[in-house]
């Protein structure tokens, strides 16, 4: 299939036909069914190449593009017209159901009418952080605003399984950060149980692979069961940092061997090299993207903490500074990865936080300098007329894709720049940080209604941003 390059959309034009965007990612076993049963199909292979621009995106080379066109998971299938209309897609399907649908947007594509049928999905409705005005109600950032977004984030607990939502489950993490920090703040037994049910379940239940190491992306079940076999350097390292906090927090032995085995995990399944920092999975190649790394490089920070083991610090420092080197260039932020797409929002945040927790632990200021270096960056280069951030910087050698003509705000990678911001501005008064964190929270505090379970990202910002 061809690159994702605005040529795609040129073609498209001229030859007067639909684009067939394909999204997969190298770990997802569903992925890799789908090529097998579908693209690998000579006739279904034809046909697309007879009647359709084929474009095949990389979902962890280009998140950027994934975000504005995932359906639903991947793989997704996405078909457009030559000015960038969805004409409809959806996830894994398959190859009957798949002929059928190139039939169905073949034949609709010149009129550029709607897609019904097998593998159709209705345009998305506009983000959030695209419509104009506010909800009413109390205001933003209030106390009873915050409480109510409390009860709505734990709404859908579920109090037989753990973890939140039905079938399938994924391990969601940030309500039981936010847990963690209300029982610090009340010793409250109801978020204790929220917390212990879950992790108990998540590392006992299935979800976890006892014979083969590390976390599996989701269950199937609701009951944490018939899990998906791929293991992600982000899920791991996610988890590493929740069952580290929650058992210091709460006192829980159990939680911290289970940390201990991630660690172990990491280390013997995903490391590049020793201080080389991870790859993305364990079907991935050796990339090193730079949003995990720095990920990952926190999570062993803390647990070097947690386990008052240096070798751990000294890894993680390695691997963080390892991989900047391989993708930093002086006042243009960090790349996704050495030679990749430069100037997405979710590497300069995982940076910045990963710097200032080196900071916070060795106290050597090179590492808060370059936390600083990369927050000037985004905020002169991603900041959009709401005073948020937009998912990337413009100005790329491959800004005018097409694919990426829509803005997009991100909720939660807001979330995490405004708690960053506000580390910084707290060693650093007169930058200006502190003012940016609160316009970047404030702006997308009007999605946070929308976001069930994930608004707990902009509840531990908001409780962040108040100390």
């Amino acid at each position: 299939m061809g690159l994702v390059r605005s040529a795609a959309f040129t073609r498209a034009r001229d030859e007067q036909k639909p684009l067939l965007l394909a999204i997969s990612a190298p770990w997802s076993s569903a992925c890799r069914e789908m090529d097998r049963l579908c693209y690998g199909d000579v006739e279904i292979a034809d046909e697309i190449n007879r009647w359709f621009v084929p474009v095949r995106v990389d979902a962890d080379r280009r998140p950027d593009v994934a975000e504005r066109y995932d359906l639903g998971g991947l793989p997704s299938t996405v078909f457009l017209t030559a000015e960038g209309g969805i004409l409809g897609g959806g996830t894994f399907v398959p190859p009957a159901r798949f002929r059928e649908a190139l039939t169905r947007v073949r034949q609709a594509a010149p009129a550029s009418s709607g897609v019904s049928g097998p593998l159709s999905a209705a345009v998305p409705p506009p983000r959030r952080s695209e419509r104009s005005g506010m909800s009413d109600g109390p205001t933003f950032g209030s106390g009873a605003f915050d409480e109510g977004l409390v009860e709505q984030v734990f709404a859908t607990f579920d109090r037989r399984h753990g973890g939140f939502g039905d079938a399938p489950k994924f391990p969601m993490t940030a309500p039981l950060h936010l847990a963690l920090d209300l029982f610090r703040e009340t010793q409250s037994e109801e978020m204790a149980e929220y917390v212990t049910l879950t992790l108990d379940a998540m590392g006992w239940g299935g979800l976890y692979d006892e014979d083969g190491g590390g976390f599996r992306r989701c269950s199937e079940r609701a009951g944490w069961t018939d899990p998906q076999q791929d293991k992600l350097l982000t899920s791991n390292a996610a988890l590493l940092d929740l069952y580290l906090e929650a058992g210091t927090t709460l006192g829980n032995e159990r939680w911290l061997a289970r940390a201990a085995d991630v660690v172990e995990f990491l280390q013997g399944s995903l490391a590049v090299g020793p201080g080389e920092g991870w790859r993305a999975s364990e079907q991935s190649d050796a990339t090193r993207y730079s949003d995990a790394n720095a990920l990952t490089a926190s999570s062993m920070l803390r647990a070097s903490t947690v386990f008052s083991d240096p070798s751990l610090r000294d890894l993680a420092l390695e691997s963080l500074e390892s991989t900047v080197l391989s993708t930093y260039r002086p006042g243009n932020g960090v790349a996704h990865y050495a030679g990749g797409v430069r100037g997405l929002l979710t590497d300069q945040v995982a940076m910045m936080s990963a710097h200032l927790d080196a900071w916070d632990l060795t106290g050597n200021i090179v590492y808060r300098m370059m936390a600083e270096e990369l927050a000037h960056f985004v905020v002169r280069t991603m900041r959009d007329d709401t005073n948020g951030f937009l998912d990337r910087a413009p100005g790329d050698a491959d800004a005018d894709i097409d694919f990426l003509a829509q803005p997009v705000r991100p909720f939660v990678l807001n979330c995490d720049a405004a708690i960053s911001l506000h580390r910084i501005a707290a060693a650093n008064p007169d930058g200006g940080f502190d003012r940016s964190a609160s316009a970047a929270l404030d702006s997308i505090a009007a999605e946070a209604v929308d976001q069930g379970p994930l608004a707990a990202h902009y509840l531990v910002a908001r409780r962040a941003l108040s100390r």
